[in-house]
């Protein structure tokens, strides 16, 4: 982590707005009929609905007020030192060594690279576990609320394929399935405009995303594995998240509108836990 310091006018201001939604209460509610067992849905599949606290977002944020600027971290008042938040630390993905000094490029230039500092959807699996889950016979409906606005992916485990007629987008189109008591979601015809972590991670239209969620009682448990063979050197699996039951529900997240640019003072940038 680079300790230069960080202005909020460095960032979107939708950053700084979230930075309290990442320490919402978490409830022991289990759904009706669990008994301290799985929950399961009509269909007998275990039912995955609810709003989850994934330990996603911007905890390492603390701003203080510096005259008119508002200082993130590493600040000249001593403001406290980024917190890791509850999410693990993920590996890197592997790439091709050709590609090497992309990624440490688009690393260095974070700043001015990134997507998600542009407004843009996260992408897959950089926006981690859903927020809420709504499940229902044949189709489940992830819904998140990010850094850079509301986002929602629909995945049907009805036994369609993928579609073929769709346009390439930020999310993909999603099909699930289930093993046992896993639902295992793949995901493809992405754009190539997100990133697959931060830290200058990028992939081609080609990449796959494999995602598995199950449930105990009372969390939720998320792993996810990146194919890309165009230009990472073996698929990367990421570190397995686990989601507990949130006591508040989610809201609209608040309009994303990037200010950056025009207030840019260096090439400093921010590390995040998801």
């Amino acid at each position: 982590m680079r300790n230069t310091p960080t202005r909020a006018s460095n960032l979107p201001m939708v950053l700084v707005g979230l930075c309290l939604a990442s320490v919402a209460p978490l409830s022991a509610q289990q759904p009706a009929g669990a008994a301290g067992g799985v929950p399961r849905s009509a269909d007998g599949h275990p039912d995955l609905s609810g709003t989850w606290d994934n330990g996603a977002g911007i905890d390492f944020v603390r701003p203080t007020k510096e005259g008119e600027s508002v200082c993130i971290f590493g600040c000249a008042a001593g403001a406290p030192p980024p917190a890791a938040g509850p999410a693990p630390r993920q590996s890197s993905p592997q790439y091709r060594p050709e590609f090497a000094a992309r990624v440490a490029d688009l690393d260095k230039r974070q700043v001015q690279e990134d997507p998600v500092l542009r407004c843009v959807a996260p992408g897959v699996p950089r926006i981690g576990p859903p927020d809420k889950i709504v499940q229902r016979a044949g189709e489940a409906v992830f819904l998140y609320e990010d850094v850079s606005g509301s986002f929602f992916r629909i995945v049907p485990t009805d036994g369609r394929p993928h579609p073929t007629n769709n346009e390439p987008s930020f999310l993909g189109d999603a099909v699930g399935h289930w093993e046992g008591d896993t639902l295992v979601v793949e995901t493809k015809n992405f754009n190539d405009q997100t990133w697959l972590t931060d830290n200058g991670a990028f992939h081609t239209a080609d990449l796959r995303v494999v995602e598995r969620v199950s449930r105990t009682a009372d969390t939720l448990e998320w792993t996810a594995t990146v194919h890309d063979p165009a230009v990472l050197a073996a698929p990367w699996e990421l570190a397995k998240r686990v989601a507990r039951p949130a006591g508040v529900e989610i809201v609209e997240s608040p309009p994303c509108i990037d200010r950056s640019l025009e207030h840019m003072v260096d090439d400093s940038h921010h590390t995040n836990p998801r």
